[in-house]
């Protein structure tokens, strides 16, 4: 898995989304794009892709793409369109977008030294650092908005007081229980 950082300037969400699709099949990789302020941390988006590639190996998968499924599970959320709102919208959004090149077991960076794909997510990292859009700026855990966060997962006040987990494990948890709800 890589992850580029930015801002990217989206004049029309629908031609980025087919720009950064043009990347993954031009590359044989999953890129999703992600609003940063929705995004924990690096911890949180390597769960969505290891959760992401046990659902196809399982044919549990919820999507027909990975980058979509990638979405669902980073999100919690089986709905496509409520997925959506971790997404990148028009104009200026800090981001954070993944690339993830084959279906593994783990999206960890330990295992991305030993892949073979490894050359794919490298060749998808450069052409989405290319892309017009895309101003390069340190996003990842540094946009992450607390608030924005805890409503769209729903992580209440008490729920947080119950326990002494962070806000990232409570937020992967989410992630996992996608799996649950299916």
């Amino acid at each position: 898995m890589r992850v580029v950082e930015g801002v990217f300037d989206v004049a029309d969400v629908d031609a980025f989304v087919a720009e950064l699709g043009d990347v993954g099949a031009g590359t044989d990789a999953a890129v999703q794009a992600f609003d940063a302020r929705y995004v924990v941390d690096e911890a949180h988006l390597e769960s969505a892709v290891a959760h992401a590639d046990r659902a196809f190996e399982r044919g549990e998968n919820v999507a027909r793409e990975r980058a979509v499924e990638i979405l669902l599970y980073a999100a919690g959320r089986r709905q496509i369109s409520q997925a959506l709102a971790m997404g990148v919208s028009e104009g200026e959004t800090p981001a954070v977008v993944v690339i993830d090149g084959g279906e593994r077991t783990s999206g960890s960076r330990i295992r991305e030294e030993h892949s073979s794909d490894r050359g794919d997510e490298d060749a998808a990292a450069e052409r989405v650092r290319e892309l017009d859009a895309y101003e390069p700026a340190e996003t990842l855990g540094v946009a992450a908005d607390e608030d924005r966060i805890t409503d769209f997962y729903e992580i209440t006040p008490a729920e947080r007081d119950a326990t002494t987990a962070g806000l990232s494990a409570l937020v992967r948890e989410r992630v996992a229980l996608l799996d649950v709800e299916k």
